[in-house]
Formats: C-alpha cells, structure tokens, sequence
C-alpha cells in the first residue's frame, strides 16, 4: 500500500524494510521495492566507475543531439556568409541579402521535416527499437545533407533541408527517449541534461565551422559547413552495429533473454541484474502492448497533465526568444554594426558560455531540483530579453556591444536552466509506456514554434521588412513573463524520485507545483 502525506519535503532515501528472498522467490511487488531501493542507494561515482556500459551508451545516443544543434545553428547562421548570400540572395541598397521569404522558408523547412520526423520515428522505433530506428535517421540525414552541400538553386537547396529535417526528427526523439530509459535515477538527471550538451555543443562547432569557412569567396565557404555533418554520419554508422538496444524496449517486446542481456552489458558482467530485470518486467506486465497504444491515450486521465507538462517546457523555451537570440545573434550583430569577423568571434563567444551553462546544469539538477532551476531560468531570461529590446533603443555604439553581452548572458543562463531541465523533465514526466509517442509530440511541437518562429523572427529584425531588430526582445519579454507565471504552477520537483514513485504522484493527481513536498511512504 502507498500513502501520500501532504506538507513533508521527502528525505534524500527513503528507506524500506524488506528481509533478503532468493530472487525466484520475489514477488513482483517485492522486486519493484527492492530495485528502487538499489537505485536510491547508488552514488554518481559507483554509476560512473562500475557501470561505464551506461555511460558510454548514453553518451553515444546523446551524439544525435549534436547533429541536430548543428544543423539548428548552421540553418541561422548561414546567412552571414557571403559566400551563400551571392549564391542566393540578391543586392539591397549595395548590400548581398537574402530576401526575407526565403530566409523564413531556409530556416523553417528543416524544422517542417522534424515535425513528420519526431511522429514517423515514434512508430518506427516502437516497432523495430531504438538502434534500427536511429540507422534509418542516419541514413535519412545523409541523404539531405549531400543536398544541401552540392545545391546550387534555392527550390534544391530547400528540399535538401527538409530532409535533412526528416532525419533530425529521429536525432531529437531517439536520444532522450533512450537516455531516460536506461539511466538510474542518479544518472537520469545528467544524462538528459547531456542531450542539451550536445545541442549546445553541435551549435558551438557550427559557429566555428562558420567562422573557420565563412570569409572565404568561394562555394566552400557555405559548403564546407554542411560537409562537416558527414562526420556525425561516420560516428554513428561505425558504433550502431555495437550499440545496445534499450532493455525496456526489449521487455515491452516480452523478449525476456534480450532485455537481459541489455541490462548486463549496460551494468557489467559483474552485476546482479535479475532483481532489475524482474522489477522492469513487472512494471511494463501492466501496461498495454506498446502497438496497441494510441496517440490519443496521451491526452486521457492522468497522462494528459504529463504529456502538456512534457510539452509545455518546450513551447516555453520556444516562447523565450531562444531563435531570436541564439539564431539570429550574428545576423543582429551585423545589422548593428558589427563587423562580420567580430560577429562571429561573438557568434562562437555565445555558444561557448552555453556550453558552460549546461555543465553547470549537471552540477546543479541533483541537488537544487528540476523546478526551482526551471523557475529562476524563466525570471533570468525574462530580465535579459527586456534589457536587450532597451538597449537598442539607445542609438549609441555602446549599447549595441551591451546588447551583445546580454545576448551571452541570456545563452549562459537558458542552457543552464530550462535548456537542459527541458529534457529531464521529458525524460521523467511523461509515462513509460507512452514515452516514445509523448516524445516525438514534444519534438512536433517545438518543430511547429520553431517553424512560426522562423517565419516570424527574419520579417521582425530584417532591414527590408519590420527592421525592429533588438527591439524584438521586448516581444519575447513580455511572451517569457507570461510562461513564468504558468511554470509556477506547473512545473513538478521530481528530483530522486524513480519512475514508479512519479507514476504514484500523477496517479494520485497530487499537484505538481507540491510534488516535491510529498513524502512517498511504503508498507
């Protein structure tokens, strides 16, 4: 029996009495119990030193998302080369500009392919599993990206980035979705931060890919940045064939000796695994048969809050100008004035701090918790996208170099928040047999902001259409205010809790701004 008392902050293990049974002998309640306990009871170091199969494989899936930061940065950023500016734009007033239909249409295909990507991938990888479905993104990437390096037509160039989309669908949905599955509670939090890493990371080597290629006079100089994501393509292609599946795909699958055999080559072959086994059989015994659920079980009972929390987090990063500011940022620095070997030295300076802010982020998720971190990233981000839409009221040139440095503040603090807290919540929030469907709904619909947003941003800040440049962050200031207030109410603290505790919580309907201060006691 599980009862719930209401006003009592859990402590950090919660301990439960059970005498030592053969585990032939345990009942599936008692495997639950017992597995929950080993994890409460695991420290990041024991994770780190004697389950290195975790850590790695978590990290190889967590490449996926440095091929999609790539591509999301190199989609912005491309248009400050000159190189693609005289291949696609035209002369403006004695300037190489890309007219702003196509801007919107290079930005937002990409993120149009990710939409039917992150949905074709959620059948797929529930069919075939996560390994086989992640070779299909591969190769669906390739493809596009051979396109979009040999194009020489705007209409071409375009279809390459749609399927390049396509691919990156797979890239956004796969990684966090295995991520969460195989991690421990004390890894979970740093591993689903990690994929915001490699967002950061991916955008990081796109902004030096750019600055590295983009004064050159010739085609390289927008090719060569797109070559580069062949790399990725290599990666994967020669680790895949070694890669483990998820054990919990395996079990869902009934495929007992399978989920097994993941669960030893993740944990060691001088690891136990049979307790987790039997508890992980146990927990999915009661779900439905993954084929026979539907996509609109997410929206019924308790799993609707889950899938619009897992959801929500994500509008809210779209809603807090994160293309206008991280996108854009090179672009706005030359429509300032900036001088373009300064505006990408600048361009590389904000993903860098990014990078910094998600390491903070893993020093931080498991002891501050998902919402207070997820709470004070909405109020900092806020302050900054105001700041930045005063300064470019100010027509001076210092003030166009302040709004830069607040541009590097807004990238330090959204990666080190609601950039990496995001994926955790994901991860944690929405309900194991509807993981896979919640998390393709998640890739869709930030794939649906981004695409409104790629539209919206280039007629907002280009000079031959509303030309408000840094005066767009008062627009994202006052949409980030307003996420602020909603996260207050609905971002849950499920720091230390396992995956059955969270299933507790919501089938409880305990509110998730208290689901911290619950205590879970069992008996």
């Amino acid at each position: 029996m599980t009862r719930l008392i209401p006003g009592q902050k859990p402590p950090n293990a919660i301990v439960e009495t059970h005498q030592e049974i053969p585990m032939d002998q345990l009942s599936s309640k008692e495997a639950v119990a017992s597995n929950n306990e080993e994890e409460r009871q695991l420290s990041l170091w024991h994770v780190l030193v004697h389950h290195k199969g975790l850590v790695w494989w978590s990290l190889f899936f967590s490449v996926t998302a440095i091929g999609w930061g790539f591509d999301a940065q190199v989609n912005s950023a491309i248009i400050s080369v000159p190189a693609f500016r005289k291949e696609f734009g035209y002369l403006h007033h004695g300037k190489l500009m890309i007219p702003a239909p196509w801007v919107s249409a290079f930005n937002m295909i990409s993120s149009v392919g990710q939409f039917f990507g992150g949905f074709f991938c959620s059948s797929v990888v529930d069919r075939i599993g996560r390994r086989r479905g992640l070779a299909i993104g591969v190769a669906i990437s390739c493809g596009g990206i051979l396109g979009e390096v040999f194009s020489t037509h705007r209409i071409g160039f375009l279809v390459s980035k749609w399927i390049v989309g396509v691919g990156l669908g797979f890239y956004l949905t796969i990684g966090p979705l295995y991520c969460s599955e195989v991690s421990p509670v004390v890894l979970r939090g740093i591993t689903t931060a990690g994929v915001n890493l490699g967002i950061v990371v991916g955008q990081l080597l796109s902004n030096a890919a750019i600055r590295g290629f983009g004064c050159r006079d010739d085609s390289w100089g927008y090719r060569g940045p797109f070559a580069i994501q062949l790399f990725f393509i290599a990666f994967f292609l020669f680790g895949l064939p070694f890669s483990v599946e998820s054990p919990w795909y395996l079990a869902r699958r009934n495929d007992v000796h399978g989920a097994r055999h993941a669960l030893q080559r993740l944990y060691g072959k001088s690891t136990d695994v049979e307790t987790k086994l039997k508890a992980m059989l146990s927990s999915t015994a009661d779900e439905a048969i993954v084929q026979n659920t539907r996509w609109m079980d997410c929206f019924r009972g308790t799993d609707c809050l889950r899938t619009y929390i897992s959801v929500g987090v994500f509008v809210c990063q779209q809603l807090s100008g994160i293309i206008f500011v991280m996108g854009f940022s090179t672009y706005l620095f030359q429509l300032a004035g900036v001088a373009i070997y300064d505006s990408f030295d600048l361009g590389i300076g904000v993903t860098a701090c990014g990078v910094v802010g998600t390491v903070v982020s893993w020093f931080v998720v498991n002891s501050c918790g998902r919402r207070k971190i997820f709470l004070s990233g909405m109020m900092g981000l806020t302050v900054c996208l105001l700041l930045i839409g005063i300064l470019d009221v100010v027509p001076t040139r210092a003030a166009g170099w302040m709004q830069a440095s607040f541009t590097v503040v807004y990238a330090l603090i959204y990666q080190a928040t609601i950039g990496s807290i995001a994926f955790v919540l994901l991860g944690e929030v929405s309900s194991t047999r509807l993981r896979a469907k919640t998390t393709a709904l998640a890739t869709a619909t930030q794939s649906a902001f981004g695409i409104a947003m790629n539209v919206a941003v280039p007629y907002m800040v280009n000079p031959d259409a509303g030309n408000m440049n840094g005066k767009v962050g008062f627009v994202f200031g006052g949409l980030a205010l307003a996420c602020t207030v909603a996260s207050y109410f609905y971002i849950p603290e499920l720091k230390g809790r396992t995956f059955d505790e969270i299933d507790i919580l919501f089938a409880n309907r305990v509110s998730p701004r208290r689901m911290g201060h619950y205590l879970i006691n069992h008996y």
